[in-house]
């Protein structure tokens, strides 16, 4: 028996084209820690479902590409097994040895279904159960004594602690569904004793009333699973809706008063961005015309000096002309007593002159005329020099204003509203439907209760012995006192809630994070007790968030950032004996002396430092590349 029990050995994912991720385990204290949104929980829930769980695993971006599952497994009499899943579920293979890469369907391999089943041998349970010493037993289904064939998904749940379930304020025995409650403790109870339910006798309905009613039960039970189900679909904490509900309501109308003030702000300066873009492309407009119009004028007054400079000519030769005195006329070649000064002619001299000095006068007022325009339009146009870059900056500024804070801030307020609003419609769902769900189990002990023969309940209730109850709340007691959890003076085992009591207080009743360390002494407890005494076990264990009172205390007295529990927890961990197996996920870092070890890995997060995550790192798809796969983890 002392031999019986399996440990993990690695974990890993494939894909083709993808680099495989790989997570290797050991004996003894295994850590995996580091920074959120790595894929720590993922893991977690990824061990799960190799070992039965039902699909589908965590559809996170990081797994894109990968469809094969390895994981690999080691008996304490060192037998070697490698279980072979579909990310999209379904059935295994089996190989001897500890395999790393998947191999071709041509490889010899043991088939096993994912459904146990007691009449067949050929499925995961069956196979799993067989090397933990824990064949053909059978477990308590209800009070009239009918038992099932124990699956190792019985035992699962209480190996297999994930975050969500760690903090929970009901017992770790329980799901939530009163149906499952008898078989999860009867399976507690199995552990704890080495004795299976095998022996009990079933007692039947004695009457057809008795009949009817347990036709109602069942078909109770039935529907209650089914609503269980689409439950969880929708929900891991059932009985925080009413408070998730208010909370959403008083985000919505926080984000409704937020949305409408950043709307309100968009509007104001769209509208105060469009009047400026305006102005802004009018004035530019205008003084390009004023640009234009200035070269135009200054070709317009050369052309005036070109002229005055024609006419000065005139006027200089005219006047010259004269000066020399009577000669033949150059222009009609008459001789000096010819001339006829008394009629005009084109020759005439003096005429010419005269016109030539009006024309000059005439061109020099228009280039006054012309130069007072050009002194108004540059005029003008300075102005546009120093009120187009006051207006461009503002407009930039506020451009800026809407493209970088507001328009992606409104965006954000919007979609955060709109998944506000869904998220509020699916709490709604959720609570109708768990509101049915009481109502089925109310109506269930109803039916329960109107059952004649007390003596046939108490023949199914199957108490734990009070002297076991005894040594298993001792055994925590002394966990946690190896712990230095604060006021581990006395642990006892509430048979009725089915719980520990610490201290005179239940468990259930502490802070969420004090709920984690004691779920974690509970399971680790039952791991501890079980090796002792030589009673069944998996012999691993793994615990998602233990120390949640270290990273999200809800009070002063959840808080245990000020104590060594840290420390001594670890401590206690790092000196579990090899044929046991404890592998625990957390956020926050380890002690020095622990990270030191061998079988601890931490996710940084970082490209450039250490294991990014569980999945290797890519960089991003471009258009013009194509992706390739970086920073491999190690082993």
């Amino acid at each position: 028996m002392s031999l019986a029990g399996i440990r993990l050995r690695h974990l890993s994912m494939h894909g083709a084209g993808r680099i495989p991720a790989v997570l290797e385990f050991g004996p003894g204290l295994n850590v995996l820690y580091g920074s959120s949104d790595t894929g720590k929980s993922f893991v977690v829930e990824v061990i799960d479902f190799m070992l039965g769980g039902k699909p589908p695993i965590p559809d996170i971006p990081e797994r894109d590409g990968y469809t094969q599952i390895l994981l690999a497994i080691e008996t304490l009499d060192q037998k070697k097994f490698t279980l072979l899943r579909s990310v999209d579920g379904g059935g295994f293979r089996v190989f001897e040895g500890l395999i790393t890469e998947p191999p071709g369907p041509d490889v010899e391999a043991n088939e096993l279904g994912e459904q146990h089943s007691e009449k067949t041998s050929d499925n995961l349970s069956t196979f799993l159960l067989g090397l933990c010493g824990l064949s053909a037993k059978r477990v308590r289904k209800n009070k009239y004594g009918v038992t099932n064939s124990l699956s190792f998904r019985n035992l699962a749940r209480l190996v297999i602690v994930n975050e969500t379930e760690i903090f929970q304020k009901r017992s770790p025995l329980s799901e939530g569904n009163p149906v499952t409650d008898t078989p999860n403790f009867a399976t507690f109870k199995l552990l704890l004793t080495g004795s299976d339910d095998s022996s009990i006798v079933q007692v039947g309905p004695r009457g057809q009333e008795d009949q009817s009613r347990e036709q109602q039960l069942d078909l109770l039970d039935k529907l209650i699973d089914e609503q269980q189900a689409r439950l969880a679909e929708l929900t891991k904490f059932p009985e925080e809706l009413a408070e998730q509900y208010e909370k959403i309501q008083k985000s919505i109308e926080v984000h409704q008063s937020e949305l409408s003030s950043t709307e309100e702000a968009f509007r104001t300066a769209a509208n105060r961005r469009r009047e400026l873009r305006k102005r802004w492309e009018e004035g530019r407009d205008r003084r390009a015309d004023i640009a234009s119009l200035l070269e135009r004028f200054a070709l317009l007054d050369r052309h005036y000096v070109s002229d005055v400079g024609r006419l000065k000519g005139i006027e200089e030769g005219g006047t010259l002309f004269e000066v020399l005195g009577k000669a033949s006329c150059p222009l009609c070649g008459a001789a000096p007593e010819h001339h006829q000064k008394d009629s005009a002619c084109d020759g005439d001299v003096s005429a010419t002159v005269a016109a030539a000095k009006a024309e000059i006068s005439k061109v020099q007022v228009l280039r006054r005329e012309l130069a007072k325009t050009v002194d108004d339009l540059q005029r003008e146009g300075a102005s546009f020099d120093r009120r187009l870059p006051k207006l461009e900056k503002e407009l930039q500024e506020i451009s800026n204003n809407v493209e970088s804070f507001l328009s992606p801030k409104l965006a954000k307020l919007r979609a955060t509203y709109g998944q506000f609003a869904d998220k509020r419609g699916q709490v709604r769902e959720a609570m109708a439907i768990y509101q049915t769900i009481q109502d089925m189990e109310r109506r269930r002990v109803d039916v329960e209760g109107a059952t004649h023969g007390p003596k046939e309940a108490a023949v199914a209730e199957g108490d734990l012995p009070a002297a076991i109850a005894e040594k298993f709340a001792l055994q925590v007691e002394s966990i946690l006192k190896d712990w230095h959890f604060p006021g581990a003076d006395r642990v006892f085992f509430d048979p009725k809630a089915r719980d520990l009591i610490i201290s005179g207080r239940p468990r259930g009743a502490r802070g969420k994070g004090l709920r984690a360390i004691t779920h974690a002494a509970f399971t680790v407890g039952l791991l501890q007790y079980c090796k002792t005494n030589q009673t069944p076990h998996p012999s691993f264990i793994v615990l998602d968030s233990p120390l949640l009172a270290y990273r999200e205390p809800e009070g002063n007295e959840d808080d245990l950032r000020g104590t060594d529990l840290n420390q001594q927890f670890y401590n206690y961990l790092a000196k579990i004996p090899d044929d046991r197996q404890v592998i625990i996920v957390e956020n926050s870092d380890p002690p020095d002396v622990i990270q030191k070890r061998k079988q601890v890995t931490m996710f940084s997060a970082n490209p450039h430092t250490g294991r990014y995550g569980f999945f290797p790192l890519r960089p991003p798809i471009t258009e013009t590349t194509e992706p390739e796969i970086t920073n491999a983890p190690k082993p």
